[in-house]
């Protein structure tokens, strides 16, 4: 396995999250009415799905997330598999994979990863554990025999009343139609419990068809940590039903902003929330309440 190489020298600040809220104006008779969407990403309407509180925390109060490594391992990957298809096909190599991962990441590091590790090693032993599991790529695909059709492609389209925003990884041209390709670097769930990760696809699927007129064959989600692809096809009449659904999603997040009402939605997934310790739902209760309530 090749080494990860890093500079040692980094640059460093006290961590921390800022919080910004929205903007408002006074006016005579008070405060101005909650702005509502302007455009909405497949992320942000997923985080809503998931817990209407997480959504809140991420898209309007806009309080930033510590960055973690995991975070930090996707960002270069996406990156440097981008970059991967600027090679001849001849040159789509694992040791050049690596040395765009390396190359990416000095790129990124400084500029959005100031603080995430605390020495050289700790930074070396996450470099090499990414190489390992960017490894496995090459597992799933051959990309000397793929030439995307494009790749982080920046998209915003109007639907109806919405304005639907997002950044697709891949789209190629295959015999039979386009197919949509979203990496991931987390691990792979279940088959079973995968379904509801396509929901972003799918809603990139329909950005496709306004965008081109054309829409797109099959779906894939593919994890480097497994590594496995899971691919489903898609048709008019998912992606009609889709369109529906967000436009449903767009009215209910509008309400939920002019209301302030964003309730929790608590799961197993919170014990992997950046917000946990500010949630409503997690709140602990104040001491002196909380003595008078003991019996």
């Amino acid at each position: 396995m090749t080494r990860l190489w890093f500079v040692s020298h980094l640059r460093r600040r006290v961590p921390g999250m800022q919080t910004s809220t929205q903007e408002t104006q006074a006016t005579v008779t008070g405060l101005a009415a909650p702005r509502l969407l302007e455009t909405l990403s497949p992320s942000r309407a997923s985080d809503f799905k998931a817990c209407p509180q997480l959504f809140k925390f991420r898209a309007i109060d806009r309080i930033e997330e510590p960055p973690n490594e995991y975070q930090a391992r996707g960002t270069t990957a996406h990156l440097a598999l981008q970059r991967l298809f600027d090679l001849p096909p001849s040159d789509r190599t694992p040791e050049h994979l690596f040395d765009l991962f390396r190359s990416s990441w000095i790129d990124v590091r400084d500029l959005e990863y100031p603080d995430l590790f605390t020495d050289v090693a700790d930074e070396r032993r996450w470099g090499i554990e990414s190489l390992e599991i960017l490894a496995n790529y090459f597992g799933v695909e051959d990309p000397s025999a793929i030439e995307p059709a494009d790749r982080e492609l920046d998209m915003r389209e109007v639907l109806g009343e919405m304005t639907i925003r997002g950044i697709l990884d891949r789209i190629d041209r295959t015999g039979d139609g386009l197919v949509i390709t979203d990496y991931k670097t987390g691990k792979a769930p279940p088959e079973r419990y995968a379904i509801p990760a396509f929901f972003a696809l799918k809603v990139y699927a329909l950005l496709i068809r306004q965008s081109t007129g054309e829409t797109p064959v099959r779906l894939r989600l593919l994890y480097l940590n497994g590594p496995v692809v899971y691919e489903i096809p898609v048709n008019d009449a998912q992606l009609d039903a889709m369109e529906r659904q967000l436009t449903a999603l767009w009215a209910v997040i509008e309400s939920a902003i002019r209301t302030d009402r964003f309730p929790t939605r608590p799961s197993k997934l919170c014990d992997w929330c950046a917000y946990k310790s500010i949630c409503p739902a997690w709140a602990q209760p104040d001491q002196e309440v909380a003595a008078f309530l003991m019996p």
